[in-house]
């Protein structure tokens, strides 16, 4: 059983051997539908561990309010378009004034610039750099951690200090050999005395979040005076048994900030760091489900190429056909001939595919900053789909090629 089975393996290998050329565009044919379906699974992978990696350490205990609702509703093009404004400084100072929910810790925070340009003696950096006004439970609520040094505490932002806190990279810009603690930088003149530096947390669609300076709020205010900042707010909540109820507390607690009567609508929205994820999670299903139907359409149109070939090399072998029939070989062993074929063909196909959608997965990972990870699913899917393939294509061909009449096929030219 092994020598026939080994037998008909050598002598599928040599029937593709003879038709190299044919048998090349097939392959590259079932490849890129392989290809299609692991490189558009690996980078939508991809984009999915770098944002779920990014807000998973913020905490499911978070929740933040800010101008707009993450997802507006769709409105008719009657409807004006409702214009919230912007969330000032007396809103979130009035807010942590009277918000005393047990067991969260509010913060406070604004982006200065994203363009400001870090002196250090003589060296500078390119005017890129991120410069955020907050209050000590920042870096907490963010969930950013101090790889050196510390945070901000509450006598830095009581009295305005000039301290700051740095990101990694800017570290590295200004600090290549040296201890950055207790040297002082200069932002826009004004200068800050270095207590920590933040650990790495990478960039996200270009946006490089270890680039940044974080100064005390209220001297961060005297720095920048742009009119109609928006502030953030956010809490953390220590108890998640406490989540909806501190909630409930905090849109209560803005409402009256804002001056709003019972009758109106929020003029705010609220966000959940955990429905930030899930949404994207959601986001990430479609994407997953136009990768299979795109991959599947073209799979499709390779198996259709696979039969096409099968059946055409069952039409110029049919006098070789007729030979084995005549010196014994039975229908099952030329259907298993043809069979095999077939699903080397698939797998030849289904191996570059997977290499190339690999590739074309880490290519885009590597372009935009994502956590490339081995799609080992999508491979494996992959694998399964070739052979189904060869499967559906080979059926055909291979029962045509055992029912061919063996005096029919010796007199065929």
């Amino acid at each position: 059983m092994f020598n026939l089975f080994r037998e008909n393996v050598k002598i599928a290998i040599d029937a593709i051997k003879s038709q190299l050329l044919r048998t090349i565009l097939t392959i590259l044919i079932i490849a890129i539908g392989i290809m299609a379906l692991v490189g558009i699974l690996s980078g939508v992978a991809a984009l999915e561990n770098t944002i779920a990696s990014d807000f998973s350490s913020i905490g499911s205990n978070t929740f933040s309010l800010q101008r707009y609702d993450f997802s507006p509703q769709r409105q008719s093009s009657r409807e004006r378009t409702r214009v919230n404004p912007p969330i000032s400084y007396t809103d979130v100072k009035a807010f942590k004034d009277s918000y005393n929910y047990p067991f969260t810790t509010v913060s406070l925070s604004f982006t200065g610039t994203a363009s400001a340009e870090v002196k250090y003696q003589n060296e500078k950096t390119d005017p890129e750099v991120i410069v955020l006004g907050a209050n000590q439970h920042f870096i907490e609520n963010s969930g950013l951690n101090i790889e050196n040094g510390r945070g901000l505490n509450v006598f830095d932002v009581q009295n305005s200090n000039a301290v700051c806190v740095i990101g990694s990279d800017l570290k590295k810009a200004l600090f290549t050999n040296e201890n950055p603690l207790n040297k002082v930088i200069s932002v826009r003149g004004a200068k800050f005395k270095i207590v920590g530096v933040l650990e790495e947390k990478g960039a996200t669609f270009g946006n490089n979040q270890d680039l940044r300076v974080i100064v005390p709020i209220q001297k961060a205010r005297s720095l920048f005076t742009s009119p109609n900042i928006n502030y953030a707010l956010s809490v953390k909540v220590s108890n998640k048994d406490l989540l909806e109820g501190a909630q409930e507390q905090a849109v209560l607690t803005f409402r009256n900030v804002r001056g709003l009567s019972p009758l109106e609508d929020n003029d705010f929205g609220l966000m959940r760091s955990d429905d930030l994820i899930n949404r994207i999670a959601n986001i990430s299903n479609v994407l997953y489900a136009a990768a299979w139907i795109i991959s599947l359409v073209t799979i499709f149109g390779s198996t259709i190429a696979l039969m096409n070939i099968m059946l055409v090399s069952v039409t110029e072998r049919t006098r070789e056909i007729g030979v084995r029939k005549a010196l014994g070989a039975k229908r099952k062993t030329i259907a298993s001939q043809f069979f095999m074929e077939t699903v080397i063909i698939g797998q030849f196909g289904a191996a570059l595919g997977i290499v190339l959608g690999v590739a074309i997965g880490a290519a885009v990972a590597l372009g935009f900053n994502l956590d490339f990870s081995t799609p080992w699913f999508a491979m494996f899917s992959a694998s399964l789909i070739a052979f189904i393939v060869a499967v559906i294509s080979g059926l055909y061909p291979a029962t045509k090629a055992a029912k061919l009449d063996p005096i029919e096929s010796l007199r065929h030219e």
